[in-house]
């Protein structure tokens, strides 16, 4: 049984080695093929915008989207410092539909989610036709936690996108948010099977999930982090806070998808194409597979300190990137 707990144990840090490297991988990619292009002049007859996002850069995005979305160390983040690395959205013309794109290719992340936890989503299907009282009140849940993200997103949604999406900002978020993870850690010690299931959590704690998401819109918070500890905070076991922030975060994610398709979905397609949003979507789908299996499988023998140590380096080293105008 010991060997077995060690295997896994290894197993999982194996993993998280392999993902970390891709992190950086596509960090030092990202930041030669920027310099790279700077020194290219546009060729002749094309777009400039289109030249900004190449298959590769766009794999480098998707892969980062997917690995990060559910990670407690903030996608956002990480997409808007990689896209400084990658020369991508940096003037006027291309800013707001580079943000669109990153926000679109979520799609991926999303089908992750559809496609690992379907009897989930099968069960909340059943309630709403009156067929499963348990996927009734998850999906019951899941509707009120959403809302106050929704709320602010839509009354402070510009105000956000102005002021708090730069590399200063996203930094003071990651370094924070790493701090409280450790704090955390430290003060929590509560068993990860002790608490309510998924199917017993109510209005309440749903709303103070919800509200603990609003705080992810400050770009480097990290939605998956604050739900998760919110949901531990009002008493819910670690595998049911861990699903339930990934739901949410299906609900989440769905709605900004399709807003930004019906609001910008043809800027972005006359901007970049059609195989750029593809591939970046196909990318996030894939990384954000291996990464929802490989964190469910990890906290069910680590906390969360590794994810705290994490966003304070990347914090810093973000800062080290602005301070040396890399970036």
């Amino acid at each position: 049984m010991r060997s077995a707990r060690i295997r896994r144990r290894r197993g999982a840090s194996l993993v998280a080695g392999v993902l970390g490297s891709i992190l950086v991988a596509g960090f030092v990619v990202a930041a030669i093929s920027a310099r790279a292009d700077a020194g290219d002049g546009d060729p002749a007859g094309t777009s400039a915008a289109a030249n900004e996002l190449t298959i590769p850069k766009a794999i480098v995005l998707g892969v980062v989207e997917g690995i990060t979305e559910y990670l407690p160390i903030s996608s956002t983040g990480h997409l808007t410092v990689t896209e400084q690395l990658l020369d991508i959205g940096q003037t006027d013309a291309t800013r707001d539909v580079t943000k669109s794109y990153t926000v679109i290719i979520q799609i991926g992340a999303i089908f992750a989610v559809i496609g690992l936890y379907w009897r989930r989503l099968r069960d909340m299907l059943l309630g709403i036709a009156g067929r499963s009282p348990t996927g009734r009140s998850t999906f019951v849940a899941l509707a009120l936690a959403f809302i106050p993200a929704a709320f602010f997103g839509v009354v402070f949604g510009d105000t956000i996108q102005e002021e708090l999406f730069g590399t200063g900002p996203v930094a003071a978020a990651w370094i924070v948010g790493g701090i409280a993870i450790l704090v955390f850690v430290r003060v929590f010690r509560r068993p990860p099977e002790v608490g309510i299931r998924l199917e017993e959590i109510g209005a309440r704690q749903a709303l103070v999930i919800g509200l603990a998401q609003a705080l992810a819109l400050w770009p480097g918070v990290s939605r998956s982090l604050v739900t998760i500890v919110a949901a531990l905070l009002v008493g819910l076991t670690l595998p049911a806070a861990v699903e339930f922030s990934f739901l949410l975060g299906l609900a989440t994610l769905s709605a900004a998808s399709l807003y930004e398709i019906a609001k910008h979905g043809s800027e972005v397609i006359d901007t970049f194409g059609w195989v750029s949003p593809i591939v970046g979507v196909v990318a996030a789908f894939v990384a954000a597979v291996l990464a929802i299996k490989w964190l469910v499988d990890y906290l069910n023998h680590h906390d969360l300190s590794i994810f705290g140590y994490y966003r304070i380096v990347v914090g810093v080293l973000a800062l080290v990137l602005l301070a040396t105008n890399t970036i």
